[in-house]
Parts: structure tokens; sequence; C-alpha cells
């Protein structure tokens, strides 16, 4: 239960001198923004590490404006002011933009909540069943979820004065807590991995696109949950040391099993060490897919490899322990996987292309027929990109194969206010290939089992044979294997006949 607020005072002061400055003449004004921080998991805090104002709607409207309260009809209208107006917000639209930033950060820093700018009168006059819908709104856009506690922020411009709320967000209760500033942002720790993984599993006919891959990242959820982590060289404890304030080089290992869960098969596990120092897989054994019995071959139209190397950053508040750090890191490796997925799926539900020849790769593969292939089909995910932000930290976006980082430097800029100008070449890209995945034919995948035409056809074209080249080939290896049998006759026979020989001349020398 979150009882304290601590704010990072340089930014959060710069901040609010922005808002006094840009609201100093009148009509009043009203603004909502996000709130990043973080809800520290082993105390009672919430880091708030900066504001983000919600950028204006599609229309150039505000996403948070005043309403005047219902007047009597005799009553000449006039604008409202903050003595008689309520809150009005654009719910989905802030909502949108939580999506937006969640999606852009990295692991430690996460949408705790919104703020709110707006005088004393206008805020108390607003309903709280509207604040917490907002709150709400947001919380399932971020986490998908609309359990456990969000933080509400209201900055008042008239009294000056901050005031801090926990929502509880199921049943939309708000209480006070305490608030105060600190030096946060300077004094974070910043921990860094490169996580290299490859998932194989089935997949049968009726599934889609999306439930595929979300299984191959739920697999690779349980090895990351599971992994050991090496801290600068160290095996991680709890009682491990960490002196320097230079970034710490993290690295996962996944320890040996007998077996990998792969939606009712099993196949020989593959033993990683994560991370620049070994890598290594082993993947045998693939025709237990065919022989298990869980898995019905009937149902089963390929076989996905999902493989690849993302780079994972997590930051470490004052006060925490070394374990939230690794927590965060792992978990900003799935969260990046994920959204990863989510733009693959939002640029398919794209309806700009009319015809097949215009459909974006990410279109292309979501239409994929699992049973239909005729061929391997790989795709790429984005590859992430790192861009400064504030004091040394960074947020994140994902590049497609036609983007340049110029694209993500604009997207940033549009829902995340950048401290300084920022120029693209200092974007960090430290993934140097992007997450791939290969959907192939399930019986081109399996050592051994029965082929069909189709398998037949496929090898002819990659040898670059015709049907009478693979014939007089299948005619040479018969006519091998005859004289072969022969071979070993006439063997056979010179060997019966030298043995009776040799018994006849050892009995009539008796």
């Amino acid at each position: 239960m979150v009882k304290a607020v601590v704010g990072d005072e340089a930014h959060l002061k710069a901040f609010e001198e922005a808002l006094s400055s840009s609201s100093s003449s009148p009509p009043p004004q009203a603004q909502v923004g996000l709130v990043v921080g973080k809800l520290c998991a082993s105390s009672d805090r919430a880091l708030a590490y900066s504001l983000l104002p919600t950028p204006l709607t599609e229309a150039a409207a505000p996403a948070c404006s005043l309403r005047a309260a219902p007047k009597p009809k005799a009553s000449k209208a006039k604008a409202p002011s903050s003595s008689d107006a309520t809150l009005e917000f654009d719910v989905d639209w802030i909502a949108e933009h939580a999506r937006q930033v969640s999606r852009m950060l990295l692991g430690g820093m996460t949408v705790i909540g919104i703020y709110i700018w707006a005088s004393e009168a206008s805020f108390k006059a607003t309903s709280p069943a509207v604040l917490s819908q907002v709150i709400r709104a947001v919380s399932q856009s971020c986490y998908g979820s609309t359990h456990g506690e969000r933080l509400l922020i209201h900055i008042s411009y008239s009294p000056r004065r901050w005031a801090c709320r926990i929502c509880e967000v199921a049943s939309g209760s708000l209480r006070p807590c305490d608030f105060k500033y600190s030096k946060l942002l300077a004094s974070l720790q910043t921990f860094r991995c490169t996580f290299n993984f490859e998932i194989r599993l089935t997949a049968v006919r009726a599934e889609p696109f999306k439930k595929v891959i979300l299984k191959a990242i739920s697999h690779l959820t349980e090895e990351v949950q599971n992994a050991r982590a090496l801290v600068d060289g160290c095996l991680f404890s709890e009682d491990i040391n960490i002196s320097t304030d230079d970034p710490h080089q993290v690295d996962f290992l996944v320890p040996f099993k007998n077996a990998v869960p792969i939606e009712g098969a099993s196949a020989n596990a593959f033993a990683v060490l994560f991370g620049d120092t070994f890598f290594f897989s082993c993947h045998e054994s693939l025709t237990l897919y065919a022989c298990t019995k869980e898995c019905s071959l009937e149902g089963v139209a390929g076989l996905l490899r999902f493989a690849g190397s993302v780079s994972a950053l997590a930051y470490l508040g004052p006060k925490e322990s070394i374990s939230e750090a690794i927590s965060d890191l792992k978990a900003d490796i799935i969260t990046s996987l994920r959204s990863r997925l989510d733009i693959i799926l939002d640029e398919a539900d794209d309806g700009s292309a009319t015809n097949e020849l215009e459909q974006s790769l990410s279109q292309k593969v979501t239409q994929v027929v699992f049973h239909e292939l005729r061929e391997p089909f790989s795709f790429s995910f984005p590859r992430r990109v790192l861009i400064p932000w504030l004091s040394g930290a960074y947020v994140c976006d994902y590049l497609q194969q036609s983007e340049t980082t110029e694209d993500a430097m604009d997207r940033c800029k549009e829902v995340i206010p950048l401290e300084t100008a920022t120029a693209s070449s200092s974007i960090l890209e430290p993934e140097s290939a992007a997450v791939c995945g290969t959907l192939e034919s399930f019986w081109d995948m399996v050592p051994g089992a029965p082929s069909g035409g189709r398998n037949r056809s496929r090898r002819l074209k990659d040898s670059g044979c015709t049907g009478q080249d693979d014939d007089d080939g299948s005619r040479r290896q018969q006519g091998a294997q005859s004289f072969n049998i022969l071979a070993a006759l006439f063997a056979l026979l010179i060997a019966l006949i030298a043995g009776v020989v040799f018994t006849f001349s050892a009995a009539s020398n008796t």
C-alpha cells in the first residue's frame, strides 16, 4: 500500500514553473497528463520521475477542459471560471497516450497515474467517479488490468499547491498521501542486458498469427523468470554488493532441462548462457514432435521458430534492492517483445492498403494461413532503439525494416517531451539484428517423417533437378545396390570353396 510519494525535485519544480508561465493569462485553463515513475514493490513509496502532458487530440482540442455548470435560462452565457466549472476529460485519448508512452518506457519506469493542473475549486467540483474513470482507463491501457493502486497528483494554481491522492482502481476510492521532493533521476543506477533466445513450437491450423506468437512469448517468459543472473560477472545473491555508479552488465543463465514445454510436445532442451560470454543451443530429436500422444498430427499445420537477441535496460531508484533491478530487467525483455508484436498488429489493422501488392509486411505476415504454406515464411520484429530523455536516462522506440532513426525521433516527440534538442545521431541502436520468426511446414521440419508431393517438389526446386534426373538417380542407386549384393554373394562363394579345398587337403595329409 502506497503511503508516500517522492518526486524528482529538479524536474517537477521546473515543470511547475513552465505550467505557471503558460497559464498566467486568462481565461483559466486546465491540463491533464501522465505520471511516469515506479510503485516500489519493497516499500510503501511511489517514485515520480516525470510528468508528461497529454497532447492535443486529432481535432486540436485539449484532453482536459473546463465545463460550465448548468445555469438558469434567464442567465446570460459566459466563459466558465474556476469557481463555477467542472473538469471534463477525453478519456479514450488519455488512455491512448498512456498506451503509447508505456510502450516507450524501459525497465523500472512505468505510467503510475495521472496529474491534473486546475484550480482548487474546479477540482473539488469534479466528481470523484469522473477522476477514477480516467485512472481506470489509463491502468487498463498500460497494465491490462483494473486492479491495484495508481497515483493522482493535483497541481493547483489557485491557490498554488500540490496534493497527492492514491486511487484504488477497482473501487475508485481516493485517499490522500504524503508528498516530498528528492534527487531521483540523478541517483538512478542503470542495468543492461543482451538476451539471446530460440523457441520452437507447433502451430495448429485454426490458430491465428497473434495466438501463435503469444504462445512463444509465454514459453519465453517462463524461461526468463527461471533464469539466474550474473551482475558484472558475479552470480547474483541477496547480499551482493555493487559500489560503482557505472552501468551494470547483467547476463542470464538458463538451467539445463530435460524437456521444453512446447504445447503438448517435447524435444531435447537447449541450455544457454545468455549474454556476450557464451551461447549454445541443442535441438535434437525433433521426431518426438511426431511421436507424442498429446499432439495430434492431424491438427498440426507447421512449426514456428522464434529467435533473436533483445537488448534490455532497467533503472534502479535510490533505496531499492538489486533484486528489483533484476526483476525489472526480466520484465523489460518480455514487455519489449509484446510491444513489438503490438506494433505489427497495429500496422496490420491499418486498412489503407487496397490490394496485395500495396500491403505492408505486417499485413502479410498476420494473414498467413499455416496449412496453406508452400515454402518457409520468415518475418522480422521491429528493432529497438534508445532515445536520450532526462538526466542521462533513455526511452525507446521500435523501427520497422523501412524506417530510420528520424522516424523514431518524430514519434517520440509526439508523446514524450524531450529535455533538449536531440540529434538523430545520438540515438543508440543496441540490436544489430531484428528478432525474427520462421513458419515452416511440419513435415519439412521433422526428420524421418513421411514426405508428400509438396516436400518432394521443394527438394527438386532447391537442388535444381528435374523429375527425370531424380528417376535416373534412383535407378543408378538401385543398380549400385544390386552390384553390392552380387559382389557379397561372390565373395561368400569363394570363401566356401576355399574352405572346402582346405578341409579336403588337410584330410588327405592325415
